[in-house]
């Protein structure tokens, strides 16, 4: 449930609602589909956004919780990915068997492991007393185990319809999502309030262990995760982007069912919260549902936003990973977040440079030089709502070396700060961007994670439109003057894997 970036590109899905109501809805101006959008603000600070589309008897739910592994500090990292997971254990009343003598036994396992963990890290560990607490806790795993109803959340949801329900963590950002019929609206709002009212946090230890297995499976034993997690460690000096989604080992081998409830409790307040429905509904009973349900979830403040930002760059940055693999290139520049006003032309300027069998460097690394078996370029890396990365990624043909690589790279950005994109180049870029969106299914989903990221993000649902008139006045002379500006030397990091012979 992982997600490096988001899951959808942001252009193309503001792409993505203008091409849909231009062509679904011909009679409509864009301003008029910008118009039917309603907002709802909670007593408390959940925040409801609502788009009526009356097509077909469905409707999409996102919860958008603006934190992500950004939000994180040093001993529990990792942390929001696990909190992802243990939303879907149920509550007070889904999942489990007897709630009332399941908690006291909850306890007793939290008290067992704090006990087991403070013998390990002693000095000198008593090996018969941390044995004897070890049986201990797997005894109370077992007892608790025998009132947990297994997946009752997802069984209950797919009861009743529903089609995409489903979760992902980012960087910046942990959304749960649903897909149901449009005349379970208010079962969906009894069970999600449920979830942000009465979470229980059970089975923690056996999903702890799950995940620490994502991280073997997906950084550890991989040559290119090794690489990544040590690129931005290096890349990000002192900003949170800086460590993995999934966290450091330590960390999960360490963090506790406490940590968890303390964190949620910070951070799934109802100010941090922001929903998003888009389909068969009525707004007007969206929002009355909604004070029903929602507002019975306690108010807290908004969590302080992450203090540090990263500084600048004084020179050029390497790091190097020996595998057993084949070598592979990674460059980053540092380019501002995506409110900033030359995120559009960073965005085209990725787009031209390295996305694509027809962008330029895979014509000449690939196509011309051979030199190259894969090239890609691309923006808002490792996300987007703090200053990120423009990273180029690179393989090495058979023979070739990452060096040859990196030349041939750099030779393409000087082509471009020197001369510009050409206007053929840019025009193909709108063009290609609109068809990709096109290609996308125009889905109640897809509007649903939109609003809700420009409204968090981007500051309000209303940009997500507003950047239309950006993109429509996107020059050449800007993908030049950005490229100039951030696709400097002494702004970069360097990777690569290093193959053992």
């Amino acid at each position: 449930m992982i997600s490096r970036k988001f899951l959808f590109s942001r252009l193309s899905l503001i792409l993505a609602v203008f091409v849909l109501f231009s062509v679904a809805a011909p009679a409509q101006t864009f301003d008029a589909v910008k118009k039917q959008v309603r907002t709802h603000m909670l007593s408390n600070g959940m925040k409801f956004i609502v788009l009526e589309r009356h097509d077909a008897p469905v409707a999409a739910f996102h919860v958008y919780a603006d934190v992500g592994s950004a939000n994180e500090s040093y001993g529990i990292t990792g942390i929001s990915h696990i909190l992802e997971h243990m939303a879907f254990k149920g509550t007070t009343t889904v999942g489990t068997k007897d709630f009332a003598a399941e908690s006291k036994v909850l306890d007793e396992l939290d008290a067992a492991y704090t006990e087991m963990r403070q013998e390990e890290t002693r000095v000198n560990p008593d090996q018969a007393k941390l044995a004897q607490l070890k049986a201990k806790f797997t005894d109370l795993e077992k007892k608790a185990k025998d009132f947990v109803i297994n997946n009752e959340y997802f069984d209950m949801m797919m009861r009743e319809g529903d089609a995409g329900v489903n979760a992902y963590t980012s960087n910046d950002a942990t959304q749960y999502i649903n897909y149901l019929p449009s005349n379970r609206l208010e079962f969906w709002m009894a069970m999600t309030s449920d979830r942000f009212l009465n979470p229980i946090f059970r089975e923690f230890f056996k999903e702890r262990d799950v995940i620490q297995e994502e991280r073997r499976l997906g950084v550890e034993t991989q040559p290119t995760g090794k690489l990544m997690e040590d690129f931005m460690a290096v890349a990000f000096k002192a900003h949170p982007y800086h460590h993995e989604v999934v966290g450091h080992m330590s960390d999960l081998q360490a963090i506790t069912r406490k940590d968890v409830e303390d964190y949620f409790k910070k951070f799934y307040s109802p100010s941090n919260l922001t929903v998003g429905i888009v389909g068969d509904v009525k707004a007007a009973e969206v929002f009355k549902l909604a004070e029903t349900y929602f507002s019975r979830v306690p108010s807290g403040p908004r969590p302080e936003p992450v203090r540090t930002k990263e500084p600048e760059q004084w020179g050029e940055r390497r790091v190097a990973v020996s595998a057993k693999s084949q070598p592979f290139l990674l460059i980053g520049y540092h380019v501002p977040d995506a409110r900033n006003k030359d995120s559009r032309a960073i965005e085209a300027l990725a787009n031209i440079l390295g996305q694509g069998r027809s962008s330029r460097l895979y014509t000449t690394l690939v196509k011309d030089k051979k030199i190259a078996a894969m090239v890609q370029a691309m923006s808002g890396f490792p996300s987007d709502k703090f200053p990120n990365l423009f990273a180029v990624i690179a393989m090495p043909a058979a023979g070739k070396t990452a060096a040859e690589c990196q030349a041939a790279i750099e030779e393409e950005l000087e082509k471009i700060k020197k001369d510009a994109v050409t206007e053929d180049e840019l025009t193909k870029f709108k063009r290609s961007t609109i068809k990709s969106a096109l290609a996308q299914l125009r889905s109640n989903p897809n509007m649903a994670a939109l609003l809700t990221y420009a409204d968090v993000v981007l500051g309000d649902y209303g940009k997500a439109f507003d950047q239309i008139d950006e993109i429509k006045a996107l020059t050449a002379e800007d993908i030049k003057r950005v490229a100039n500006q951030y696709l400097v030397k002494t702004n970069r990091t360097i990777g690569e894997i290093v193959t053992e012979k």
